[in-house]
């Protein structure tokens, strides 16, 4: 029996820092009990061994399927494979510039591309910092096309303890801009639990 659509997300992981973003938001899809197709390109491999404490397989594993990111033939490549949405954690600025231009050299591209197209949820949460005009006019028109644009920018808010509750408060927001509800992090106005 095929899955529900409404329960099945695209989850890229580009290479720029903030790994650890994707790692926490297919955990917490798998948690939640979605389905999760990974994208993780060859950049993010290389910094999920500089920056954490897990093996490529450690985050495969959190996904339901896994693709290469030169698998231009998968089946998130196709608008007629339907998902809830897509979301880039982290997306670097090689990948946001590749999904405001549409130029599809690679399956995290061509799925985003797919997305807007099919006018479907995706979430861009880019990770860099300072920005110049040329990120900024990438946003815009990424923006302008129907992305999400959702920089992992930390609240204090919600007293984080360490770097784990700042992680879960992005991820939480993203799950939030996706329409999945969650109760990843305390939201302005919400007592202490």
């Amino acid at each position: 029996m095929e899955a529900d659509p409404n329960k099945r997300l695209v989850v890229a992981i580009s290479g720029a820092s903030g790994v650890d973003y994707g790692f926490e938001m297919l955990k917490q899809l798998k948690r939640l009990g979605f389905e999760s197709h990974a994208i993780i390109s060859s950049a993010a491999k290389k910094i999920i061994s500089i920056e954490t404490n897990h093996t490529v397989e450690a985050f495969e594993q959190q996904a339901s399927r896994v693709y290469e990111e030169d698998d231009m033939v998968a089946p998130v490549a196709s608008g007629s494979y339907l998902t809830k949405g897509m979301i880039i954690i982290p997306c670097s600025i090689k990948t946001l510039s590749s999904v405001a231009n549409s130029y599809n050299s690679n399956l995290i591209a061509r799925a985003a591309d797919v997305h807007l197209k099919e006018r479907r949820p995706l979430v861009l949460v880019v990770r860099e910092t300072p920005l110049h005009s040329g990120h900024l006019r990438l946003m815009l028109n990424a923006s302008e096309m129907g992305s999400v644009i959702l920089p992992p920018i930390p609240a204090f808010y919600h007293n984080p303890k360490d770097i784990s509750d700042i992680v879960k408060q992005t991820v939480g927001r993203c799950l939030d801009s996706l329409g999945i509800p969650n109760n990843l992090f305390k939201r302005w106005g919400e007592s202490a639990a």
